[in-house]
């Protein structure tokens, strides 16, 4: 009988363990967070502004849930950062399905936005209600990059719960291996949201070129 494991379910031990997965320590695995950042302009900072005010006051009165979360953050921030262009198709609720043959075991789960390019994967981003650690869809994240065919490119994706951002990167250059951003915190005193738009600018140049 076919076991079916739920994506929810799935743990970083599960990942290691069943895929042989492997977190980069190396700092130089994944400079694309860090180094040579586009410029942010002055009125892409007052856009980034208006959506921070927007969540802020928006959360104050109740925990914003994922279709309220991709409605007032992430579809603006896609936008400035150009991905409903024509180089990017943009699929939602995809689902991923992957059969493990040798110890009978079905993993599925649904990615709540996949960003496609030309059939390749270029972001995956998990919306999790703001109330939950951003780091626990960490392990669904990387379970759909895994899923990637197209698995021997690098790959990027983000998970954000509204109000943290996180950035990673995964490789299968030799075997599956991975690293992530810190969490940029659209609370702290300075918009973190500047730095998350020039980020996904950057991936977004990277990825159009491939």
């Amino acid at each position: 009988m076919v076991k079916t494991i739920p994506t929810k379910n799935l743990s970083l031990y599960d990942l290691e363990n069943k895929f042989n997965l492997t977190l980069v320590d190396n700092e130089q695995f994944f400079t694309e967070w860090r180094e040579d950042l586009p410029v942010i302009s002055d009125l892409e900072k007052q856009s980034l502004d208006r959506i921070k005010t927007n969540y802020l006051n928006l959360s104050r009165r109740r925990p914003l849930l994922e279709d309220l979360v991709k409605m007032v953050v992430l579809s603006p921030l896609l936008d400035l950062g150009n991905f409903y262009s024509q180089d990017f198709d943009i699929k939602t609720e995809a689902e991923v399905e992957f059969f493990l043959e040798d110890e009978g075991e079905l993993i599925k789960g649904y990615i709540d936005l996949l960003s496609l390019r030309q059939d390749l994967w270029v972001l995956v981003i998990e919306c999790k209600r703001t109330q939950i650690d951003v780091m626990s869809a960490l392990p669904q994240l990387l379970f759909y990059m895994l899923n990637n065919p197209h698995s021997v490119k690098d790959t990027f994706g983000l998970i954000t719960n509204g109000r943290e951002f996180v950035f990673v990167k995964f490789s299968c250059q030799t075997y599956p291996e991975y690293a992530y951003s810190k969490a940029f915190d659209i609370q702290t005193r300075e918009n973190e949201l500047y730095p998350v738009l020039s980020i996904l600018k950057l991936l977004g140049s990277l990825i159009s070129v491939k």
